[in-house]
């Protein structure tokens, strides 16, 4: 009966034989075996179930398998890849200097050229503009370099391992070299020790410079420094010369919508000057308001007002006539003391207002009459008594032409020469109540007519000199010699070499305007002639007096 037991007896039918058993033991119709279907469908189902079950575990088991031997051999690269890079580092680091031996290098020191009152003519130097204190310049400054250059540096260790991470992926993603990761520190490496090379080498020197820089100083330090010595374009290096250049204002007094301009620059500083590209310069300057407004240092208001009024470059930095000035107080300075060692100020004679004056003089009598008397440049000196120079232009425009009419251009002063004939004829024991006639004179081939061809006859040499008649200035020439006219020149400060012949009466040789007019001096000072001098005094940053002239 055991292969019953899964099985149930129904009712019999009659009259239906069935075939009997081995045993004796028959079964009727009534009598067959129905198997119990859905019982066994469920059971199965159930094997099936079990059996997927199975499968994902296997899938499971395996993936995990798979995740856990990625891990590891991540690791492992991991692992590897530090000891690697340490090696690299350990390698480049011998080759550099011992740690003990470094020091951050002296910025180039600035020659700040003031006038008499002690307005700014120029900065002069590697630098072209004096150090400013983080805390000194306009706070927009920093904040605008730190939030477009390095947002995280005042939280970082010299090292910005999320923006060294995110510069090797978009490196990567784009499949060329885009973007650096370095901090301002890293920058600042760079431009104080290392040169612009872009290899493995000078990287790792780069970093371990960073983090030496960040042990020795504070951040803020660290950033007085980079703003004081980066550069900004256009010949300016630091933040006080940039400022100048581009606005004609010290850093101190710069605006927010200025700040960004100049933070825009670091970027690419010749390619985004705004000497050469103001669309681009100003274009970037707002991308550093964006990101100052982002970092929290600006508000929306101050943001919107910077974009509605943006930063206006002042006219060219080169254009002041002041710079001829500038130029001959740095031809002087080596004989006076020497070379500069650190940052100086000079304190010169000349008075700003009376220099701003000449130059429009200038200016305006070739704009009238240039064409008429086919002149495009000129040159005016201006000294006092004392032999201070009160100013001197030098050209038309310095932008255009840096050449010092004033002190190097050599022109025959013509009748402007004539005093020293007289000053010759008077030492020689005429008066200016002696007579002489004013009539056409011939003296061998030369023939020195009037200007205009008017003569006056008898006349005396005051008469004569105030009337600037040539053939009386011609005539002492001839009494007293050429050669004590020369003699009388040099000794009133004449320095170029001159002709010692008839014909220097009338001034044809060549002398400076600046020679000429200090030959002058002693005429206004009662005969006395002093030192013609640019520069009253030298002093160091500090206040200590180098030169007093």
């Amino acid at each position: 009966m055991a292969n019953r037991r899964d099985s149930r007896i129904e009712p019999s039918f009659d009259g239906s034989p069935r075939a009997k058993s081995s045993e004796g033991f028959s079964v009727s119709e009534e009598d067959r075996v129905v198997p119990r279907t859905r019982k066994s469908a469920a059971k199965g189902r159930s094997a099936k179930a079990k059996s997927r079950g199975r499968g994902r575990d296997r899938n499971r088991r395996g993936l995990l398998g798979i995740a856990t031997r990625l891990v590891y051999w991540c690791f492992v690269l991991c692992i590897w890849g530090g000891i690697a890079v340490a090696g690299v580092v350990v390698y480049y680091g011998a080759k550099m200097p011992a740690a003990t031996t470094w020091s951050v290098p002296d910025r180039a020191p600035n020659i700040k050229i003031v006038s008499v009152d002690g307005q700014l003519i120029a900065n002069r130097g590697a630098s072209g503009g004096e150090a400013v204190g983080l805390h000194e310049m306009s706070p927009y400054i920093p904040e605008a370099v730190v939030a477009i250059e390095d947002r995280r540096f005042y939280s970082h260790f010299g090292i910005d391992p999320i923006g060294l991470s995110r510069a090797m992926v978009t490196n990567l993603l784009g499949r060329h070299f885009s973007q650096g990761g370095s901090t301002l520190t890293q920058q600042l490496a760079k431009n104080l020790f290392l040169t612009p090379d872009r290899t493995l080498e000078r990287k790792v020197q780069e970093v371990l410079l960073a983090l030496w820089l960040e042990h020795k100083h504070t951040k803020d330090q660290i950033l007085e420094m980079y703003l004081n010595r980066v550069y900004f374009g256009s010949g300016a290096y630091g933040v006080e010369a940039a400022s100048r250049r581009y606005f004609g204002k010290s850093a101190r007094d710069v605006s927010l919508s200025e700040a960004a301009l100049l933070a825009g620059l670091l970027k690419a500083p010749s390619k985004l000057s705004p000497a050469r590209d103001p669309k681009a310069a100003e274009e970037r300057a707002q991308l550093v308001l964006a990101a100052m407004r982002e970092t929290g240092k600006i508000s929306d208001k101050e943001y919107k007002t910077a974009l509605s009024a943006p930063a206006t470059r002042a006219p060219s930095y080169w254009t002041g006539s002041e710079n001829y000035v500038a130029d001959t107080v740095m031809d002087e300075l080596p004989d006076l003391i020497g070379d500069v060692r650190g940052d100086i100020v000079i304190n010169t004679t000349v008075d700003l207002n009376l220099q701003k004056l000449a130059e429009q003089s200038i200016r305006r009598l070739i704009d009238e009459s240039g064409k008429k008397l086919n002149v495009t440049q000129g040159a005016l000196v201006s000294i006092d008594d004392s032999g201070a120079v009160r100013a001197m232009v030098g050209g038309y425009d310095y932008s255009t032409s840096q050449f010092d009419r004033a002190s190097e251009a050599r022109r025959q002063p013509g009748s402007a020469f004539k005093p020293f004939v007289y000053m010759a004829a008077l030492e020689a024991g005429r008066t200016p109540d002696s007579i002489r006639n004013d009539a056409p004179i011939k003296i061998g081939k030369w023939t020195p007519d009037n200007y205009g061809g008017k003569y006056y006859g008898k006349v005396t040499l005051a008469t004569a000199l105030a009337k600037s008649l040539n053939s009386v200035a011609a005539q002492l020439t001839m009494e007293v010699g050429p050669d004590a006219v020369v003699e009388a020149a040099h000794r009133m400060g004449i320095q170029s070499d001159l002709q010692a012949n008839t014909s220097i009466a009338l001034g044809t040789s060549e002398v400076t305007p600046l020679e000429l007019t200090s030959a002058y001096v002693p005429f206004a000072n009662g005969g006395y002639k002093p030192d013609i001098h640019f520069i009253q005094r030298i002093t160091t940053a500090s206040g200590k007096v180098l030169y007093e002239g």
